[in-house]
């Protein structure tokens, strides 16, 4: 799974000992699915088909696939948005006693996350919470990752995020050991997307592209792929979300927010998504929608501590540059991603989600000890992140 580079060429500079964690094949194009039935023989004996709630079904996703493996397959379906421990072991149940040999998830991240801690345990001992600090010994079983949202990058990524409800936290389980083996991008399973979730999903997928770049982790590698993510999501995502049939945005969102997944799995993010991840442990907010409540705000935040960093991004939404000093060029930026959040169908305040403000320095220790937050580039104090949660309350 790892590619390794040992002499890049860049910009005429030579990167010496790069590498880049990507999974083995991606298929890409509008109605890739088709191609499962083929791609499937490759993989395994008999998949373990894992989606998510019974708009797979009604979009008439569930038949084509269906169709494609057979009746060699067991289902494990229903994943909720936040898959929990309980998700993780009621799946691997299925997985064991169908004898299954490989996995098939489709759906959005949280059915691609669920799959890969099932996959975990499925060869390798313990509880899923074991994993969370400790690497896994053995690779998971054969994993075909088919997105059905623009947000996540999961598909691509050696993350898994699973919630564990006695404690209210999103444990972030990773390891290059998880990442699919083949993945299957079809514009046209993003078209059935509401508008609030295309919307969610594409600034999950933006904010996953600005902060891979902007992150103490970025590399001259993660960094081209984070600028052609965020040049494809800022020039798509009102179109996909206010013209759902456009099938050129969606194929660029798609692809867009891969790229942002391959970025930030070979980096990182950074406190945007330290602080998202309370607000979904403690109050079920989407994921997306965190990220999208926080992205502008944190940048202004970060503005002083990378402002040369800005400059790059700022080019890659079409902000003009020249004879423009940097904090002009890094405030433009913050303004540019607040209005672009304005313009989208989404929520912009804490208390639309019926947040405590009581609960919020107990949110803001959790996301300060966060290891995101750690990779920041200006490295938040307990009492900063209190005030960026109370800004947008």
């Amino acid at each position: 799974m790892r590619t390794k580079l040992l002499c890049v060429i860049l910009g005429g500079f030579i990167v010496q000992n790069a590498a880049l964690l990507s999974v083995p094949k991606i298929i890409a194009g509008s109605n890739a699915i088709e191609t499962l039935g083929k791609e499937i023989v490759g993989i395994g004996r008999k998949p373990l088909l894992i989606i998510g709630s019974g708009s797979i079904k009604q979009s008439g996703t569930f038949d084509r696939l269906a169709a494609g493996l057979g009746a060699n397959y067991a289902l494990f379906e229903n994943v909720p948005s936040d898959p929990d421990i309980e998700t993780v072991n009621a799946g691997l149940t299925v997985y064991r006693t169908n004898d299954c040999d490989c996995i098939v998830a489709v759906g959005g991240g949280s059915v691609l996350d669920a799959a890969k801690a099932i996959g975990l345990l499925a060869t390798n001992p313990g509880k899923i919470t074991d994993y969370e600090f400790t690497p896994p010994k053995y690779k998971c079983p054969p994993i075909m990752a088919i997105p059905t949202t623009a947000g996540t990058g999961s598909e691509v990524t050696k993350w898994s995020i699973i919630t564990d409800p006695v404690l209210k936290k999103k444990m972030a389980i990773g390891h290059e050991y998880l990442m699919p083996t083949m993945v299957v991008l079809d514009p046209i399973l993003t078209i059935s997307m509401p508008r609030e979730v295309t919307a969610a999903t594409g600034m999950d997928a933006l904010t996953h592209a600005i902060e891979a770049f902007i992150s103490d982790k970025a590399t001259p590698l993660s960094e081209l792929w984070s600028l052609k993510a965020i040049s494809m999501l800022t020039k798509n995502i009102l179109t996909a979300t206010y013209n759902p049939t456009d099938i050129h945005a969606r194929t660029e969102m798609l692809l867009g927010q891969m790229y942002a997944g391959v970025a930030f799995n070979n980096s990182s993010v950074a406190l945007v998504h330290a602080m998202s991840r309370p607000l979904g442990a403690y109050y079920g907010i989407p994921h997306g929608e965190a990220n999208a409540m926080l992205l502008a705000t944190v940048l202004d935040f970060n503005r002083l501590a990378c402002t040369d960093r800005y400059k790059p991004i700022a080019e890659a939404v079409g902000i003009r540059t020249e004879n423009k000093d940097r904090d002009y060029i890094a405030k433009s930026l913050v303004s540019y991603v607040a209005e672009l959040f304005s313009e989208l169908p989404l929520k912009s305040k804490l208390r639309q989600f019926e947040v405590s403000v009581d609960d919020i320095p107990k949110m803001a220790k959790d996301a300060y000890v966060n290891a995101s937050a750690k990779v920041n580039p200006r490295k938040a104090l307990e009492t900063e992140v209190i005030a960026i949660y109370k800004s947008i309350y």
